[in-house]
């Protein structure tokens, strides 16, 4: 960004105009300047190719399981996943406190998680509001990975009348606030491990797992060996209006 107009953005934003209006409303860059909206993928917009498919999809009461759409779309993110089963909702959000809900069933347990995740930072503290869940956080690093022992020593063990109970474990692949780092698969590897040891279940917040599965030129269902479930995002990268897609085992997604 030239000096111009960084100074420029910022006099903008002082007043609540967006960077994009900036362009907008400025004429000194010329009539074909084009806007590479960088805020979020969540910018991203179905293909005309995807409206038309939209437009002409058979549909039906999902309630029922009769949409036929709805039940492609689950059993092609459950093939993908490499899960047994898939639940079509309408946000990230959602998909996360399902999952987080489903694994911690009792109020009063308790998830070990990254202090810079999605879960903790912009999802309102929903495992807590509605689940009475507590969150545990370890110490993120740069790369969206947390140090294991750190994580280990987080667990309850043993179980007493005086602690919450260790029921999950969460992790974020890609990381967002990491900068849309992707987790190593070593990495992974060793969380589901020491996790399966414990009788602790893994769940992946896995808005972004196409990136790294592109990144790391990986099946998702590679990076999800071992773990217990995922909410995977069709409204970013993908170029869906709306909706994610929640993935586990037949007993967890029922």
């Amino acid at each position: 960004m030239t000096g111009e107009l960084k100074e420029l953005t910022q006099d903008k934003k002082k007043s609540g105009t967006s960077h994009k209006a900036v362009l907008r409303q400025e004429n000194n860059f010329g009539k074909d300047v084009r806007v590479v909206d960088m805020r979020s993928d969540t910018i991203t917009k179905p293909s005309p190719e995807m409206r038309r498919i939209m437009a002409e999809a058979e549909v039906g009461d999902d309630v029922y399981a009769e949409d036929p759409t709805v039940l492609k779309l689950q059993k092609r993110i459950t093939e993908i996943t490499g899960m047994e089963d898939s639940l079509f909702v309408s946000s990230g959000t959602m998909g996360n406190l399902i999952a987080v809900l489903a694994h911690c069933w009792e109020r009063g347990s308790e998830i070990i998680i990254g202090d810079l995740s999605h879960i903790i930072k912009y999802e309102q503290g929903g495992a807590s509001q509605f689940g009475g869940i507590c969150l545990r956080t370890v110490k993120n690093k740069d790369d969206g990975t947390f140090d294991i022992e750190e994580m280990l020593s987080k667990v309850r063990h043993p179980v007493t009348i005086f602690n919450p109970i260790t029921r999950l474990i969460c992790i974020e692949n890609t990381h967002n606030v990491c900068g849309g780092r992707v987790l190593p698969l070593e990495w992974i590897d060793q969380v589901v491990d020491v996790s399966t040891q414990r009788n602790i279940p893994v769940h992946v917040d896995g808005a972004r797992l196409m990136n790294a599965a592109v990144h790391l030129k990986v099946p998702p269902s590679r990076l999800l060996r071992g773990c217990a479930s995922v909410s995977m995002c069709l409204s970013k990268g993908l170029g869906a209006p709306v909706g994610s897609v929640l993935s586990g085992s037949k007993t967890f997604i029922q």
